[in-house]
């Protein structure tokens, strides 16, 4: 593409595909160097283990400086496997952005109204559509940096503390180290917990081995563990698998709607129905909480709901928002059935 015949908006699109191809570079590498280190990390933390669960067994004739090392060395290697874990997760979810992010924009330099020395309403329209998008991104980055801080890292930083109590209390009192070492026990497991539900946020493993109904279902059963929000599923039509990235889009979107009634709606009840038609599938989220201006979705102040829409509208789909004050929300919306 010669640059002397770009359109300011065609040289910043092509910019920002070279940027992203030159990050996605980078984040490859990284994955591949971080899954070495996890492949080191892990093999340590088998072998630590069962030096402790040995000295567990002999702790009664072990000196005392001999178990607080053995606690120090697994606690040690398991941060640190919990560390690295987690880097590697979020590597490969922002490669996940990063390819779908550089598809979207080879798919805008190619569109119409983006080859000529000017750029089309459709071009713009384009470009529209990818600043929304990073946005969104970026706006689901944020949430995510919040409750990994405010959850797992503020664990962590209790179960350090715990381990300093109960080592200080191996030489003053055994059974009380023994049960600050139960209580950090329990903590741990609910740890594992949120770290699982966490992990489900970003990516739940089911939606790539059952599909889209199963892990919708699934979704509802722990939203409605978490939160006072009573949530029912209904799937009607051909039950069956779809194309890969039709399942991603429609699960993100009832994920973001459950998500906005939970946060905005004051709603006590959501019903979701999902219709899996021959030719089209709709979805429908419908809560009964304090409703809102329909309009404010078209002048911007809700991002989600907006790319729902383009997502929905790019697909050869329709979008639908039926709301009004005090008379609570349905948004619904259909796409073509793509098995």
């Amino acid at each position: 593409m010669a640059t002397d015949n770009l359109s300011g908006d065609e040289l910043n699109l092509e910019k920002e595909l070279d940027e992203t191809r030159r990050a996605l570079r980078e984040v490859t590498l990284m994955i591949e160097q971080s899954q070495g280190e996890l492949s080191k990390l892990t093999q340590r933390n088998a072998a630590i283990t069962t030096h402790l669960q040995q000295v567990q067994s002999q702790m009664d004739s072990l000196p005392p400086q001999e178990v607080r090392n053995a606690y120090d060395a697994a606690l040690d290697a398991q941060q640190r496997l919990f560390v690295m874990r987690g880097q590697l997760e979020k590597l490969q979810t922002e490669k996940s952005h990063l390819e779908r992010f550089k598809s979207t924009l080879e798919q805008a330099q190619t569109s119409p109204g983006t080859g000529g020395a000017s750029t089309s309403a459709g071009g713009k329209n384009t470009l529209a559509s990818v600043e929304m998008l990073v946005n969104a991104q970026e706006t689901e980055r944020q949430r995510l940096s919040r409750q990994m801080h405010d959850g797992p890292a503020q664990a962590l930083s209790n179960f350090i503390l715990q381990t300093e109590i109960a080592m200080k209390l191996f030489d003053i009192d055994a059974a009380q180290a023994k049960d600050e070492l139960n209580n950090l026990k329990a903590s741990a497991m609910g740890t594992f917990q949120k770290v699982r539900n966490f992990i489900f946020e970003l990516r739940p493993m089911m939606l790539d081995d059952l599909g889209l109904a199963p892990t919708i279902r699934r979704y509802a059963e722990a939203f409605k563990e978490q939160i006072s929000l009573d949530v029912n599923v209904t799937v009607t039509g051909n039950e069956r698998r779809l194309e890969p990235y039709l399942e991603v889009m429609l699960f993100r979107a009832v994920q973001e709607l459950l998500g906005n009634a939970a946060r905005h709606s004051q709603s006590s009840q959501v019903k979701i129905l999902l219709d899996l038609g021959e030719d089209r599938v709709r979805v429908s989220v419908d809560d009964n909480g304090k409703g809102f201006d329909p309009e404010s979705v078209q002048q911007g102040n809700s991002l989600g709901l907006k790319l729902i829409r383009e997502r929905a509208e790019m697909l050869g789909g329709t979008f639908e928002v039926d709301s009004a004050l005090g008379k609570g929300t349905r948004v619904s919306f259909a796409v073509p059935a793509r098995s």
